[in-house]
């Protein structure tokens, strides 16, 4: 599966968003003893395992457990794609070989992605660990799959009988084919080793941000400006001092508000130097490794070969697109700088320049003095539970669903919930939904959906049920006081729940198509599409009340002023996102050793149009470079425009439309991988999606034709 991770720096501090699922494709391994080869009278799909519902994935383990699961499904995987590939070539049918494949895939997947999860959860960090190693297994096992040519053999060649089966047949021979299968064995060979080692490098990346720790230490002289119920947060020390973690509850509140610049710049300096060495380290060397992969495979880049296939087509459109935003996006952040200047100049005359650690607290300063905004007062109208039930409330109406809480339900940590997704005219349930939104050391320190079951059809009509989990970082409950959330917190949620709605309603027959296993940039269509209600009054209203009273919702001026005000900057935040993609882009198209650090800072001088802070190390620190957004992370910019497009239906027919709700889940949700990316937005636009709300959204000109 692939693994999402949502934004670059600007959205990463403001959202914290990151989606992550593992890359079905382009992967892995070892093989068992063989097997007796398998027939069409010898198979018959077996019946979809019912999840339990208190507990629809495993969530206690003891030490070894997840090592050995792991370890079996491998060996159960390797056994069936053993007997595929022995099957004598007059004996080979659809049924026993193409869809006998897909199935083993599905099993694999429902089997050690809930393992892979706990390397992102798991309070107990040995077990955590032996997640991460699960992860990595089975990325080196994708690789040896994929690069078999007794499978693509065994497949290769078959009549498939419906649309269905030819749609699967396609896309996974494209796949074996895309890993080597045309090159003879000695360089197959070569390419099965180079990707292997590619995933070992990836998920030890991950792992290592997964992982990290690092913390500083601060008096309350040198936190001064930040908020009591902030501070309250944070752990104290016998010496009376404070420790404040790279987290985004602890970081994000300090560079919004500590008064000192010094403060404000240790923080930065440690959070862009999160695993600095080593991570530069595997990043630099998994650049060489593509660059390899690519040349073995035939293609002049490794951003060339990663795009082709996708909605963009060709390496030359991405740049295209990307050059085309670039001047006006700089011209737009230029102007914005100016004036964040003049605010800085306020408090410091003698200020002739901005510095990255500035700008959080300036926006800030203007949020509060033009805004008249507080993030505090803010938090008070969005209590997590009674919110989170508003939001659930705002879909269940659009999409006709209902979520319930499963009461009592086993879960991994403390103050995980378990919701179940059901149809709201029958009742039947279609999804369960993990919400693990508190911080503890060790867990994952972003936002993200990880999928844990997938959608596929299974005997005589029936479907599984599938499971995702919504992993977040948000400021935790504190004695009597509940969780309150931020705005940003709020856009993050919307945008996860977009995922993990693709994920849920998806009715794809094949696991391997199912739900967000679509073109890559596509993928962040549906996420960025229900972002966009998270601006909306009716739906601020809807979901706000606040926590000591909830009658009383967000107050309508405030609510204005959050509306108003979402556009501080939005060509800094654009130009963020756009820095991102360009060096990702140069990083993929290069021929020969990079130096990322170099490049980054190149990148962040040109289009922020200040110097990056001496010694850092940002590359080091974005998952998505190592998480699947390699030469795809445009894909956030491309597929705003799509997601844009999809909004702007629902403005036009209203937000609780539920004739556009069902086509939305029909065309959008339902439909995973079954039929390309821009059929399923023509099914749902009855147009072409165009670009002129995506220049609205970013506010610049519309360039001329």
């Amino acid at each position: 599966m692939k693994k999402i991770v949502y934004g670059g720096i600007l959205f990463v501090l403001l959202l914290s968003l990151v989606l992550i699922t593992a890359n079905f494709f382009p992967a892995s391994p070892g093989r068992s003893p063989a097997a007796q080869p398998v027939t069409k009278e010898l198979w018959t799909m077996p019946g979809l395992q019912v999840p339990d519902p208190k507990e629809p994935v495993r969530s206690h383990y003891t030490k070894g457990e997840i090592t050995q699961l792991c370890d079996a499904a491998v060996v159960s995987a390797n056994a069936t794609l053993n007997g595929i590939a022995a099957t004598p070539p007059n004996d080979r049918t659809v049924d026993n070989s193409l869809l006998r494949f897909e199935q083993a895939m599905g099993d694999i997947f429902d089997t050690t992605l809930p393992l892979s999860m706990m390397s992102y959860v798991y309070p107990d960090p040995a077990i955590a660990a032996e997640g991460s190693a699960c992860e990595e297994k089975i990325g080196v096992f994708l690789v040896d799959v994929y690069t078999r040519r007794d499978l693509y053999n065994a497949m290769s060649g078959l009549a498939p009988r419906t649309p269905d089966e030819q749609r699967l047949y396609n896309k996974t021979i494209r796949q074996f084919e895309r890993n080597g299968l045309s090159l003879p064995d000695d360089r197959l060979l070569k390419v099965r080793e180079m990707k292997a080692n590619l995933s070992r490098l990836e998920t030890r990346f991950s792992t290592n941000l997964n992982n990290d720790n690092t913390s500083l230490e601060f008096t309350l002289q040198e936190l001064a400006g930040v908020p009591d119920t902030v501070l309250a947060t944070f752990k104290k020390t016998d010496r009376g001092t404070w420790i404040v973690t790279t987290k985004t509850p602890d970081y994000l509140p300090v560079m919004q508000s500590a008064v000192s610049n010094e403060t404000r710049k240790r923080m930065y300096s440690a959070y862009v130097n999160r695993q600095a060495d080593e991570n530069t380290r595997l990043l630099e060397e998994a650049i060489i490794l593509r660059q390899q992969i690519a040349q073995e495979l035939g293609f002049a880049t490794w951003a060339d070969y990663r795009i082709d296939g996708r909605m963009a087509g060709k390496k030359e459109n991405v740049l295209t697109f990307l050059s085309a935003l670039k001047e006006p996006l700089k011209e737009k952040t230029k102007a914005e700088m100016a004036a964040l200047l003049a605010v800085k100049k306020k408090s410091d005359p003698s200020a002739t320049a901005l510095t990255p650690w500035d700008i959080a607290y300036l926006e800030e300063k203007v949020r509060v003095e033009k805004y008249t905004l507080d993030d505090e007062t803010i938090r008070q109208y969005f209590p997590l539970d009674p919110t989170m039930q508003g939001i659930f409330n705002q879909y269940s109406q659009l999409l006709g669903i209902r979520f319930v809480e499963v009461k009592d339900a086993k879960v991994w940590a403390d103050g995980v919930k378990l919701y179940r997704i059901e149809n709201a005219t029958a009742g039947d349930t279609i999804a369960y939904l993990y919400l693990d939104l508190f911080p503890r050391e060790g867990k994952y320190g972003h936002m993200c959906m990880y999928p844990m079951i997938l959608g596929r059809a299974g005997p005589e009509g029936s479907y599984s049920i599938p499971v995702s989990a919504i992993i977040g970082n948000v400021r935790a409950p504190d004695g009597d006081k509940p969780s309150l959330l931020s705005h940003d917190d709020l856009i993050g949620l919307f945008h996860e729940l977009g995922h993990a709605l693709h994920g849920s309603l998806t009715r794809a027959p094949y696991a391997t198509l199912a739900g967000t296993s679509v073109e890559w940039d596509f993928v962040e269509t549906p996420s960025q599409a229900l972002e966009e209600w998270a601006w909306q009054p009716q739906v601020l209203d809807a979901i706000s009340g606040l926590y000591t009273d909830p009658v009383q919702k967000l107050p309508v001026d405030l609510r204005t002023r959050m509306i108003e005000a979402r556009d501080i900057n939005a060509g800094r935040s654009y130009s963020r996102q756009l820095m991102f993609a360009s060096e990702d882009m140069i990083f993929h198209t290069a021929r020969g050793p990079v130096n990322v650090t170099s490049i980054s800072d190149a990148m962040y001088e040109e289009q922020m149009g200040m110097r990056p802070i001496a010694g850092g190390h940002e590359p080091a620190t974005i998952g998505h470079f190592m998480g699947g957004y390699d030469a795809g992370y445009y894909s956030y910019l491309w597929s705003k425009v799509y997601a844009l497009n999809v909004y702007a239906r629902f403005e036009r027919d209203g937000l609780t439309n539920t004739t556009a709700g069902r086509e939305y889940r029909r065309w959008i949700l339902e439909q995973g991988n079954m039929q390309d990316g821009d059929v399923l937005l023509f099914g749902f636009l009855g147009k072409e999606p165009g670009m002129d709300v995506f220049y609205e959204r970013l506010h610049i000109p519309v360039p001329a034709k």
